[in-house]
């Protein structure tokens, strides 16, 4: 994470801060900028498992996909549109390049997996019963609740019995004969438990996953070590020790492998591990208001674009350039940065029980660009049409080659599909 001082003269390259306002002007913001090139420094760093497979959750755009394929990723959806991206990125059904993730079918979900022979990452064992009637030989994968979670907020806690994700490891004795009455092909096991990486709790989920196997009493192809890598939000975080993390998974490996007669596989299921770092969000500062003896400076993004900070109290590194991409110093002082919703929670700089937080930045001016760093991760996925605000532009920069890879919506695009209604039939 880089310091308010050397965002700009030291972040991915030194035109950076050009580049966004460059853009600014060409665009009109607020939009999304993305660094191709850290994306592809990110897979890299996970080439010690043998496979890699993004959790396209994150970040779907068609055009990251394809750049993320082309490096010998491969993907998971979660849903039936999320299917239909990875397609149009150019990744292949009924091959192991696409999995399905879920704890649940819908109709038209459950028609496509099974017509595209997609395997599956089933969450509920009632998954597996509606796709061995419709599919007998499907491969599956199981993912399992081990009895517990962790995660850097409540809502990001994916195990346990407040979790509704995966199967619950109790339940797993009994699975295994119903997998082989069934003729269901199984691949492998997974095991997300929630985002964020203890180094503590990372023997805890690899002995459960050898439980877990022993258990179900199948061999298996694979096991998922899930997604849930960190990254360095703030300046005084340190980086994932990936090798340690993969050195440990490894003995889990071997543990089940020597236990059968087929070699395992290790795959892991970054989401913002490989996108984060690469995003920043560009805003406008529309207003300038003292409260008692604190700001907020008012910019034109909302969290109708950047939810994470209002829903997990997320953190983003902020900084305000000028129109001429100088950097913003001066006089520190309390400062909150908010959007323009009509909301009190539409503030970027707040904690994880909702607590405004101002922080010690520099006064920007009306017409200065607000930066958001890393904030390519559930950025704009989880955008909105809240306050029918338009979605914003998406642009992806790599090398010297810059491409916008989402255009703005316009407010009729939004409008249109309300312009017809139709009587329905009783």
């Amino acid at each position: 994470m880089l310091d308010v001082s050397d965002f700009i003269t030291s972040a991915v390259s030194p035109n950076k801060g050009l580049l966004m306002t460059t853009l600014a002007i060409k665009l009109g913001t607020p939009f999304w900028l993305y660094d191709a090139s850290i994306v592809r420094r990110q897979i890299k760093r996970l080439q010690g498992f043998d496979i890699i497979r993004y959790a396209q959750k994150a970040n779907g755009n068609i055009n990251l996909l394809k750049i993320i394929r082309r490096n010998g990723v491969k993907i998971d959806a979660v849903s039936n549109g999320e299917i239909a991206r990875a397609l149009a990125a150019g990744y292949r059904a009924g091959s192991n390049d696409l999995v399905f993730v879920s704890d649940v079918f819908d109709q038209t979900t459950l028609k496509q997996v099974v017509e595209l022979c997609i395997p599956v990452n089933c969450g509920s064992t009632d998954m597996i019963d509606q796709l061995a009637m419709l599919s007998p030989g499907h491969q599956i994968w199981l993912r399992i609740n081990p009895g517990f979670g962790h995660g850097h907020s409540k809502k990001t806690n994916t195990g346990g019995p407040l979790s509704k994700h995966g199967i619950w490891h109790e339940q797993l004795s009994e699975l295994g004969r119903k997998i082989k009455s069934s003729k269901l092909n199984l691949v492998g096991l997974h095991m997300h438990i929630g985002s964020d990486v203890d180094y503590k709790h990372l023997g805890k989920v690899c002995n459960a996953m050898i439980e877990a196997y022993m258990k179900l009493g199948m061999q298996i192809r694979a096991v998922s070590a899930g997604g849930g890598l960190s990254i360095p939000y703030h300046s005084d975080c340190k980086n994932v020790a990936i090798d340690y993390y993969a050195q440990q998974w490894n003995v889990a490996r071997l543990k089940i492998q020597d236990s059968q007669t087929i070699p395992v596989q290790i795959e892991i299921e970054p989401g913002r591990f490989l996108v984060a770092e690469a995003g920043y969000l560009i805003a406008e500062v529309r207003a300038v208001k003292k409260v008692a003896e604190r700001y907020f400076v008012i910019v034109d993004a909302g969290f109708n674009d950047l939810v994470r900070p209002a829903m997990y109290g997320s953190y983003h590194h902020i900084c305000f350039i000028d129109p001429a991409a100088n950097l913003v110093i001066g006089a520190l002082h309390q400062v909150a940065v908010a959007g323009p919703l009509c909301e009190a929670g539409d503030v970027f700089t707040q904690n994880k029980d909702g607590t405004i937080e101002f922080k010690n930045l520099p006064l920007p001016k009306i017409g200065d660009f607000c930066i958001f760093a890393d904030a390519g991760a559930y950025g704009s996925t989880m955008s909105s049409n809240y306050n029918s605000r338009p979605l914003i532009p998406e642009v992806i920069v790599d090398g010297s080659d810059i491409r916008l890879v989402r255009r703005r919506q316009t407010i009729k695009e939004m409008l249109s599909l309300e312009n017809d209604d139709h009587l329905l039939e009783n």
